[in-house]
């Protein structure tokens, strides 16, 4: 087999091999392989990590019309590298009255929560992790993780701020856990599995053209479980002087934030994953693994830029507007959604590719605009009552 086609089996067996020519024992030479193939993908990411913090930077400044980093190195690319060296070296400060055990664990549970996301993250035909049959609730699971970092970085504080932080998190999770879990099963609906590989594997056609809306919700749902705005109120500064993370400082804060850009990162390639073919792209992932590899992080940048986009543009919302969004909107939307896209995939199950296609975008696009219909009529009742309670009193004066 060439070291072309399955790199990652060539490089197992030949490191398996050498082991055990030592005399190691088979297991445990299987054992090492596995655990230096996970270590190598953690540095691996870690650099990745490294160089977002330049890209987001870089995409903000043109945003608003900066230039960003552009003085240490090329196109200020060693900047991010500077970056951390201060951060090592800025002095580590614990709360005196702060639970130690809560407050040190937080920020290394923020980064573990986005690692072991990559698990199940196929990263070509044949370069998988871990081959879950359940991976779309393991997405689920192991997200909640860095909402648990959240709150234990608020309660282990000591500081009310932060602990305000840490509550509105749990807020967050639970509203918007909901439209996201949704989401995740009209994947299941049309590839019959919640497997990652079995989802991009039956990706004939994108998940994005049969369930354009299903993206667009999983897209804010996932931009709302990152708390990235217009979703952070997690560490509103404005009204919590920086929220959970407030008490933290040198690489402990460093971790929250690069936690936070590789979670973005991770979740643009889950979207791209489960609406955009991940790896897959006119047959191309079949000429090399590395293509494919690069083929998903293309995808995923893209995802990453949208949410990027939002955060940078939108402004941070009221935490009972963003309540209200979710419960009598977004909530009620996936669940009529999942519900239509079910019946729909039952009646045209055995039609033609292109029936099925527009049957699917039609719904899609039915199912959007009643519920505009309806969030517009509510709304303008809404209004009217208001003014309505009002009005008595203008009269007055």
């Amino acid at each position: 087999m060439s070291f072309w086609n399955d790199p990652l089996k060539v490089a197992a067996g030949w490191l398996e091999g050498i082991l055990t020519g030592w005399g190691m024992n088979a297991i445990a030479a299987h054992v090492l392989t596995v655990f230096l193939g996970v270590l190598i993908l953690i540095v691996l990411l870690m650099v990745l990590d490294i160089f977002l913090v330049w890209i987001e930077r870089k995409v903000v400044a043109r945003f608003q019309d900066r230039l960003g980093p552009n003085r240490v190195g090329p196109f200020g690319l060693i900047q991010p590298f500077a970056d951390i060296i201060k951060l090592i070296i800025k002095e580590d400060t614990t709360p005196a009255n702060a639970d130690k055990a809560l407050y040190n664990l937080a920020p290394i549970l923020s980064m573990m929560s986005v690692l072991i996301l990559w698990a199940i993250v196929p990263l070509a035909p044949v370069m998988l992790g871990t081959d879950l049959n359940v991976g779309a609730l393991f997405l689920i699971a192991a997200g909640a993780i860095g909402t648990l970092s959240i709150i234990m970085a608020g309660w282990g504080s000591n500081n009310k701020f932060a602990l305000l932080g840490g509550f509105r998190q749990v807020a967050v999770m639970i509203s918007f856990e909901v439209p996201m879990l949704t989401m995740l099963l009209i994947p299941t609906i049309f590839a019959g599995s919640m497997n990652m590989n079995a989802i991009i594997n039956a990706q004939n056609v994108w998940y994005v053209w049969l369930s354009p809306l299903g993206a667009l919700i999983f897209l804010i749902a996932a931009i709302a479980e990152l708390g990235r705005s217009p979703f952070d109120l997690a560490e509103g500064e404005s009204e919590l002087v920086s929220g959970f993370n407030i008490e933290y400082s040198g690489m402990k804060f460093g971790m929250f934030y690069a936690g936070e850009l590789l979670h973005a990162f991770t979740y643009g390639g889950f979207l791209a994953i489960l609406f955009f073919g991940g790896y897959r792209f006119f047959g191309l992932e079949q000429v090399s693994p590395f293509l494919a590899i690069l083929i998903l992080i293309l995808k995923a940048m893209f995802g990453y830029w949208v949410i990027m986009w939002v955060k940078y543009t939108m402004m941070r919302i009221r935490i009972d507007q963003m309540l209200s969004f979710n419960w009598k909107f977004l909530t009620p939307l996936s669940f009529a959604l999942l519900l239509v896209t079910a019946l729909m995939n039952a009646l045209l199950s055995s039609a033609p590719t292109w029936l099925y296609v527009s049957g699917m975008i039609l719904a899609n696009i039915l199912t959007g605009w009643i519920a505009l219909e309806i969030a517009r009529s509510a709304t303008r009742q809404e209004r009217e009552r208001t003014e309505g309670i009002k009005q008595p009193a203008e009269v007055r004066h």
